[in-house]
């Protein structure tokens, strides 16, 4: 299977979230956490961007 790994800058703009957002949900369990790509890189899976997306887009349906 193949995956496609998006850098911060990306997640970011697809998200709406400011860097510090992203790290604060991942630290709550609440944003798909990142891979490493090496000593000082890292990435995210783009299908676990967007289920977090879905996930979202029916949490705020139901809320509504």
């Amino acid at each position: 299977m193949s995956h496609k790994i998006l850098r911060l800058p990306t997640v970011k703009e697809i998200t709406g979230l400011s860097r510090s957002t992203i790290y604060l949900r991942i630290s709550k369990d609440e944003f798909p956490s990142p891979i490493s790509l090496g000593a000082r890189a890292v990435g995210w899976i783009e299908s676990e961007i967007e289920a977090w997306l879905s996930a979202q887009v029916e949490k705020s349906r139901k809320a509504g």
